[in-house]
Order: C-alpha cells, then structure tokens, then sequence
C-alpha cells in the first residue's frame, strides 16, 4: 500500500479529528498524537499535534516520523500476522497444540492448549503475571512463563492474556528457528515495507521516539519499550516491544484490506481473522482482533458491525472495516502523563466517533 505524502480531501466528510485532538492536547488529556483515516488506498485525513516529549527535559514536537511504543499493538501488528504466515507456509497449524513448540507446556490441561485458543485469548492463561518482580533473572523467569498454570479450561472463556502472547512469541521462535524480532522483520515489516518499524530501536534515533511513563528520576522513557514484562526479557516479547510509525501502520492495513495486493502474506487470512472465533463465549474474538461487542471494543455506534481494532497501554489504537474498507489510526502517548488511562479512552471514543464510516 503507497502511502501518500498528504491526504487530498474528499468531498462530504468533515471528520474533525484535527479538532479534537488539539483540544485535547491543549488541555493536557495527552502530551501529543498522530492520527490517520481513510478508505481503502486512500489517505483521508492527518493530524499531527502537541509533543512527542513533554516532560522531563526539552519539548521535542510531534511529527509523521515520530516512532511509537505500541504496547499491545504488538500482539496484531507482529506477533498475530507472524503466526499466520506461517500457518499460511504450512510450517505449523493453528490446531497444533503448544506444548508440540513449548515442552515445558504440559500437564494440568495445558498439553490442550492451541495456537488456536492462544490467537482468542481463551487458552485459560491468566491475563498477566509480573515476571519483571522478584529476585530471578530472565532465564529462570522464561521457564516460570513456560510453566504458567491456566486459570481455566482451554476454550471455555475469553480471558485477555499477555502471557499468551509472550508464548506466541516463543512458538514463532520454535518454528522459524530464530529470535522473535529476526522473524517478524522476515515475515511481516520487510514484505510490507515497514522500513520504520522494529523492537529495541537503535539508540540514535531516540529523538524520534514518543516519550512515555518518567522513571523515579524524572526522566521519561524513551526508545526503550515501557511494558515491564517485554522490558525484563530484553524489549523483544509477543505481547509488547514493537515500535512503529504511522506511515508504516497504514501499509500495514493495507495487508488486510480486500484492495490490498493479493501477493500479500495475509491475503488469505482476511475472513478468517475477522470472523467470530468465540462464539457462544462471553466475549467477540477474531484471530488476534477485538470484534464488535467485546468487553474491550472501544468502537463507537457508527462503525459497522463487521469492524475489527486493538488497543495498546501507552496510548495507541488501530481499526478497520474489512466490509467498507474504512480504516482510522490514532496514535498517542498518553502514558506519559500517568497509567490513569480514563482521558484517553474517552479521547479515543471521540475521535473515533467524529471520524467513522457514518461521520459527515
């Protein structure tokens, strides 16, 4: 998917974004955001406000190129799509059972557990454990992960879970045969051309990153992923760690759009990852994507039923409608200002409001 330099306007939509963002910039909701929309290939709308850097030192302003933290968006935009092209290489099975790639996985239900359930969030695996805590070093905390007991029989709930991830992350290893960052970069950022998009970014590009959470010592987080767990284990995890720009999360819907080149390496998973995964369950779970009517569906009433989205901690969210092709991006980082994430997901639920598929 080209992404172009500016978005021409288009005749009938006033979404406001631009607005409500500064608004809320002014007001101090969030430090600073970058956001995005459009339909199909094209790019409808771009807003660039406030500050990537705040707090903590010299205001650094926000700009298309600035890099960002994309906490749980790690889960769809590397670890999800990983696991689908290699199902797609029939180099394993959404069926197959985890512990086939993580022996340790075993006994007490877990020998159950699929990559399946994992891709749902209803393998039964708790929704986080803090391994970053404690006196152990990673590798005895990677064998704590590997022997994480479940908290419910796997498929008979939708339960949320990081940890599930973080072994999603492990299976991709197992099967490509090398680190976690090494294969998202050969399956998923260099087939789409996310020349932007990494874990651990190079210590020179600090200045381009979206600051986060200030340390004890008042200096804010930046380049470094602020997840403690992917922190911990060396900023590459299933769950969180990827950094990204906005041009590069545009191409990257642009792979799960049906106008999307079909040499795409997730062309064939464009139904499948949308459809309900859980039905009958207390919650809507694609392949990786909240569907509409999840508990954590932060979609307002005008997009469609048949939207999928995801959010991350620091601030960052991601949507799109397989039927319309309508998509949004908004990328903030809101944690700089504080964990009290309440701002936020109310500024989310606006834009998001001003800018959907039935807006005018």
């Amino acid at each position: 998917m080209t992404v172009p330099s500016s978005p021409p306007r288009r005749q009938g939509r006033r979404t406001g974004a631009k607005e409500v963002l500064e608004r809320a910039v002014g007001t101090g909701s969030v430090p600073g955001a970058v956001f995005a929309a459009g339909l199909g290939r094209q790019l409808d709308d771009l807003v660039v406000a406030g500050d990537a850097q705040h707090l903590g030192g010299a205001v650094r302003p926000m700009g298309r190129d600035t890099l960002f933290d994309l906490a749980s968006l790690t889960k769809v935009v590397a670890t999800t799509p990983s696991i689908l092209v290699l199902a797609g290489d029939r180099r394993l099975s959404l069926e197959d059972h985890l512990c086939a790639y993580v022996p340790e996985f075993e006994g007490d239900l877990r020998e159950e557990v699929t990559i399946r359930h994992l891709l749902c969030h209803t393998s039964g695996l708790p929704a986080e454990v803090h391994f970053w805590e404690g006196a152990i070093g990673p590798g005895l905390a990677r064998q704590s992960l590997r022997r994480t007991p479940l908290q419910s029989a796997p498929g008979a709930r939708v339960m949320y879970s990081d940890v599930g991830y973080m072994l999603l992350g492990e299976v991709v290893e197992a099967v490509s045969g090398t680190t976690l960052d090494a294969a998202v970069a050969e399956l998923v950022t260099a087939p789409l051309d996310m020349t932007s998009t990494c874990f651990n970014p190079k210590k020179q590009e600090w200045w381009r990153t979206a600051a986060t959470e200030p340390g004890p010592d008042g200096v804010p987080i930046a380049g470094v992923v602020h997840d403690e767990n992917a922190r911990f284990f060396g900023g590459v995890m299933g769950h969180a760690g990827l950094f990204s720009t906005i041009d590069d999360l545009i191409r990257y819907i642009g792979a799960w759009l049906g106008g999307g080149s079909e040499t795409s390496p997730l062309a064939g998973w464009r139904v499948e990852a949308c459809r309900d995964q859980t039905e009958g369950l207390n919650g809507r779970r694609g392949l990786g994507w909240v569907l509409r009517g999840d508990a954590l569906d932060f979609l307002p009433d005008n997009w469609p039923s048949t939207s999928v989205s995801h959010t991350g901690f620091t601030g960052t969210s991601i949507a799109f409608d397989p039927a319309s092709e309508y998509w949004a991006v908004l990328l903030t980082n809101a944690v700089h200002f504080g964990r009290d994430r309440r701002r936020n997901r109310a500024l989310r639920r606006e834009v998001y409001s001003v800018c959907g598929p039935s807006a005018s």
